[in-house]
């Protein structure tokens, strides 16, 4: 299955361009106005999941951020990511995983997830997503599909949440939700998927 996960991705990136894909966003404004809202220096780490060829980092350099990673299972997304930053790709660091597999060695100071969570379905993956987060980071922020938002997405079942249910689950790990929002994310082809957005601190 996790082969078929990768292959599923690849052919995703490998095929479809950004306008003919749902997540698309030019400014995912929601995501930069959570994260700014930490204060952040500019030389915390943060790190985006599932990022595949968002824009998202290419945004956080032009605010200054300098320590920057983004994780995602395609390959194929980031040598369309690398390809878009040109020479300011080397300021990036690109980790290909799945997130079932990411082990990672440093604790971020910021993890963005507004990708990958959602598609998690079996508990066991669930929960190792969220003992993940709250070994490794000390802040966060993520968005997901909300209990008014798709089943699917890019063919594949997706678990949804709403405010209540994304807070209980990462105040298991000592997290305090600050924030929640609801956005009524607009794709490239003109449907609308409802998404909710928390941050949270330790």
């Amino acid at each position: 299955m996790e082969k078929n996960l990768k292959a599923h991705w690849e052919t995703v990136y490998e095929t479809k361009s950004p306008q003919e894909v749902s997540w698309t966003q030019e400014i995912p404004q929601i995501s930069l106005d959570f994260i700014q809202s930490f204060q952040l220096n500019k030389d915390a780490r943060i790190i985006d999941i599932g990022g595949g060829d968002s824009l998202l980092v290419d945004h956080l350099l032009d605010l200054g951020f300098m320590n920057l990673s983004v994780l995602d299972i395609s390959a194929h997304a980031f040598e369309r990511a690398k390809l878009r930053l040109g020479e300011r790709a080397s300021l990036v660091q690109w980790i290909v995983s799945d997130i079932n597999d990411f082990q990672p060695e440093i604790t971020y100071d910021l993890w963005h997830d507004r990708a990958a969570f959602h598609f998690l379905t079996a508990p066991t993956d669930i929960n190792r997503y969220k003992r993940l987060v709250g070994n490794h980071a000390k802040n966060l922020v993520i968005g997901t599909f909300s209990k008014d938002g798709p089943l699917k997405c890019s063919g594949l079942e997706i678990t949804q949440y709403d405010e209540a249910s994304l807070g209980d689950l990462f105040k298991s790990e000592g997290f305090e939700c600050i924030e929640s929002k609801r956005e009524d994310h607009q794709t490239p082809f003109g449907t609308s998927q409802n998404f909710v957005f928390a941050s949270f601190c330790k």
